[in-house]
């Protein structure tokens, strides 16, 4: 860990969804790319060469998408909450670090999908007059408890202004 990295990492169940998700994903562009597989066959369009150009593509997108960026993603995002501000670190090949002050904050929310919710897992979702920041796929008990913990921070941080 960094000096002055933020502390919390999310669920490592969160890696399992990211995976689904690219595999789900990857599923659908193949069925597509089969598709107009045999579509360029049985109409016999001159574009088989860009056909295996796409699969080739495809089996790298696939590879790295499921595999290889998900990991990477985990392990590079850490989020803290602290009194005055939350900061938010996410990438895969550029680290972001982002300083959301509390003062800023407008709602919170908890988000969960299908995936998450089967693995008892939500994203949090800070929002400001100019933008929305995420913490993805973190324990639901643990996201209802920091988004409390933020809503009371930000308006203890707008009661002091």
């Amino acid at each position: 860990m960094e000096i002055g990295q933020p502390k919390h990492q999310i669920s490592i169940d969160g890696l399992k969804v990211w995976r689904i998700t690219a595999t789900i994903t990857s599923v659908i562009l193949w069925l597509v790319l089969i598709g107009v597989g045999i579509a360029t066959y049985i109409f016999e369009w001159p574009i088989v060469l860009y056909v295996w150009l796409a699969a080739g593509i495809l089996v790298l997108s696939t590879i790295s998408s499921i595999f290889i960026i998900p990991s990477i993603r985990w392990h590079r995002f850490r989020y803290e909450v602290r009194e005055q501000e939350i900061e938010i670190q996410h990438g895969v090949f550029v680290i972001t670090r982002t300083l959301v002050p509390m003062i800023r904050v407008q709602h919170v929310d908890t988000v969960q999908g299908p995936l998450l919710r089967k693995y008892n897992l939500a994203t949090i979702e800070i929002s400001t007059a100019a933008s929305k920041h995420e913490i993805p796929a973190i324990d639901v008990e643990e996201a209802e408890q920091l988004r409390h913990t933020i809503s009371k921070l930000a308006r203890v941080a707008e009661d002091d202004v």
